[in-house]
């Protein structure tokens, strides 16, 4: 167990369960005295917040990069493909509470094993074996559930046509949110010319709300929110 430390700052809530002292943003610490990536535990009026680290968390960079919306909230059922350690998916447990549920979804058995480590004492938290290429291999318990947000960070080629696979299971008007790594689609284009070309893709059944590009938390990246159509 780790000791949070007293701080004099004022955290302001910016959306639903995330904090902001003006610099860094922060999540309360569902487990307190438990760090998962070596943050910063910080202690105000008795309640422990966790550090969110933007270099280490593609949605922690937006956040940074100015994201006008965040449609993960207290309660949601969140489907997280590319989940890898853990990072991003702890503050994600974190927000949406012990009635919310964070299905992390990885095809590397190594990375999977550090994500059950790191994420062991998160009741919300189901990890998931799989690849994200084949949502028809899902087992049916996850099939069933009708998700609130489907998030990706996934580095393949085809990022845009795992995220639509997946879409299905979103429940009608759900949100997306996918983090495109324009190097692992088109290494010869302009990064932001791939990421318009994700877009574009989305369009088939999704309507874009934003379109951010993660300089210099992630170099040739953008985190793109969108939400079912009608």
């Amino acid at each position: 167990m780790e000791k949070a430390q007293k701080e004099g700052k004022c955290l302001r809530q910016i959306f639903e369960n995330v904090f902001s002292d003006g610099k860094f943003f922060y999540t309360k610490n569902l487990i307190p005295g438990n760090k998962v990536y070596g943050e910063k535990l910080v202690l105000e009026n008795g309640i422990e917040y966790r550090q969110w680290d933007a270099f280490r968390s593609k949605l922690g960079a937006g956040l940074q990069k100015g994201l006008k919306q965040l449609p993960i909230k207290k309660s949601s059922k969140v489907l997280y493909l590319g989940s890898a350690e853990g990072t991003t998916v702890s503050h994600v447990s974190d927000i949406v509470g012990r009635e919310g549920l964070v299905v992390g979804v990885d095809f590397s058995a190594t990375g999977m094993r550090r994500f059950v480590l790191n994420c062991e004492n998160r009741e919300n938290v189901l990890p998931l074996l799989a690849d994200a290429s084949k949502p028809e291999s899902y087992p049916e318990e996850i099939r069933k559930i009708k998700f609130d947000v489907l998030f990706q960070d996934v580095s393949q080629k085809s990022q845009a046509g795992i995220f639509l696979k997946n879409s299905p299971l979103l429940k009608p008007e759900g949100f997306g949110m996918l983090s495109v790594k324009a190097r692992s689609i088109d290494s010869s284009e302009n990064p932001e010319k791939v990421f318009r070309q994700e877009a574009e893709k989305l369009k088939e059944k999704f309507a874009v709300l934003q379109i951010i590009p993660l300089k210099p938390f992630e170099k040739d990246h953008a985190l793109i929110l969108c939400r079912l159509k009608k």
